[in-house]
């Protein structure tokens, strides 16, 4: 349902994008796409997103800038060592993302020797490194070799008062020194107004247009605790963005403590931010961060923007990460988890079956994924029909019946139909038909 946003003039929220049905229904109808790529799809779509991550009639390109090895590392739990924080670098440098945070140099030996490392290695991505507004971590970023320096400080009044006990011209006059600094070593640099939602928004301005006037050309809007709604993302960062010189690159960084972190970071993006920082699969502190996956398959699909990332590899790095983390994903992660694609209920199998838009907002095979149909309690002669083709049954009618009375019968107790059990169900069918079959020959 569209509702009229207050103040906007009757604007529709959420924003209606026309060609995210023409997408859809074109990959989907010309199954050639699916099958033998650019050479068999008259429009080249499905080529041309996984080769390139690039959305047909896509409009801006946003930068994708992955923090999963800093921010993402400082998950309650979670310890990578050194070949595990390379060995996932290069995962997300094959996947294309546009930059790699890779660590904070100044906290630890493992953090300084990652971003060198990575810098050196890496052959798509540029690597950022964070630090304080100290000279020290300053210093150790530069000598990693970081290619852009993150440098960050609060803003807040509650994180001013009770954190820094500074001062806002404090605060400003540490930024720019800085930001100062950091250019000194011929190094990008990338400045963020830790808490930045919940600043005061004239003083958030003021703290970005004196950075930008000493030196950086790129900001960072982070949603520090969570906070924010998708309405006051979209407006802060169209006010920030109407606060600066137009060649300022802006990013936003979301926090998941509400749930909002990937809406907000599509608001971000719709009230001008060119960037979107985020981790795979979300993890990070408290709640975690904005997914990647999540993140850039909604840019792709809904808004219609482009990035560089490699559509095609998103599940596989999705899970790979996961893995070395050591966690376990929900089946039902949207766009990379095992339940993302998959069908039990009779009246959705029916109609992915018939058409696959019916029931999936995007093909599985654009994320690297796969469509599972699922048999349980809930599902409908269709499904069954389809795993008992798939097995190299004929389904006929008596078949279908019989396996569907046993699937409500005895699947909330097996939880899991696999094929195992589907095949003992069809020899048990067959040899009742052919007892059947000898009493009425023997009568």
């Amino acid at each position: 349902m569209l509702f009229p946003r207050a103040g906007s003039a009757g604007e529709l929220w959420p924003p209606v994008v026309p060609q995210f049905k023409t997408l859809t229904e074109t990959l989907y109808n010309d199954r050639k796409c699916f099958e033998q790529g650019s050479a068999g799809c008259r429009h080249g779509l499905l080529a041309y997103w996984i080769s390139s991550g690039g959305a047909a009639e896509s409009g801006t390109r946003i930068r994708v800038f992955d923090t999963t090895l800093r921010d993402g590392d400082q998950m309650p739990g979670i310890e990578l060592d050194l070949e595990e924080k390379l060995y996932i670098a290069r995962l997300l440098d094959e996947l294309h993302v546009d930059i790699i945070e890779a660590g904070f140099p100044a906290s630890s030996r493992i953090d300084f020797e990652t971003v060198r490392r990575i810098k050196r290695e890496a052959s798509y991505a540029r690597v950022a490194g964070l630090a304080r507004t100290s000279p020290r971590d300053i210093d150790a970023a530069a000598e990693a070799e970081a290619d852009i320096i993150h440098v960050f400080i609060a803003t807040s009044d509650i994180h001013m008062k009770y954190k820094l006990r500074m001062s806002r011209e404090e605060v400003i006059e540490a930024a720019v020194r800085a930001v100062e600094r950091a250019r000194g070593y011929g190094a990008e640099v990338l400045f963020s107004a830790e808490d930045a939602t919940r600043s005061d928004p004239e003083f958030l301005a003021a703290v970005y247009r004196a950075v930008a006037d000493a030196g950086a050309r790129y900001i960072n809007i982070p949603d520090t605790v969570g906070t924010a709604t998708p309405w006051k993302m979209e407006w802060l960062v169209s006010f920030i963005r109407k606060a600066l010189p137009e060649w300022v690159r802006i990013d936003v960084h979301c926090h998941n403590d509400f749930g909002l972190a990937v809406a907000n970071s599509l608001a971000g993006v719709r009230g001008g931010a060119d960037g979107v920082q985020v981790t795979v699969n979300g993890f990070g502190e408290r709640g975690g961060n904005a997914a990647l996956e999540e993140v850039v398959a909604a840019l792709h699909f809904l808004m219609g923007r482009r990035t560089g990332v490699r559509l095609g590899m998103l599940t596989r790095v999705s899970k790979e990460v996961a893995r070395v983390f050591g966690v376990q994903l929900p089946p039902n992660k949207p766009v990379t988890g095992l339940n993302a694609f998959a069908h039990e209920a009779g009246i959705h199998v029916h109609g992915v079956l018939s058409n696959p838009a019916t029931y999936e907002p995007m093909p599985p095979e654009a994320v690297g994924n796969r469509r599972r149909i699922v048999l349980g309690r809930h599902s409908g002669r269709a499904a069954v029909a389809h795993a008992l083709e798939a097995m190299g049954f004929q389904p006929s009618k008596d078949l279908v019946s019989y396996i569907l009375e046993k699937l409500k019968e005895h699947a909330p107790r097996l939880k899991k139909v696999d094929e195992d059990t589907l095949q003992r169900w069809v020899e048990e069918y067959y040899t009742s038909r052919m007892r059947s079959i000898g009493a009425e020959m023997g009568a």
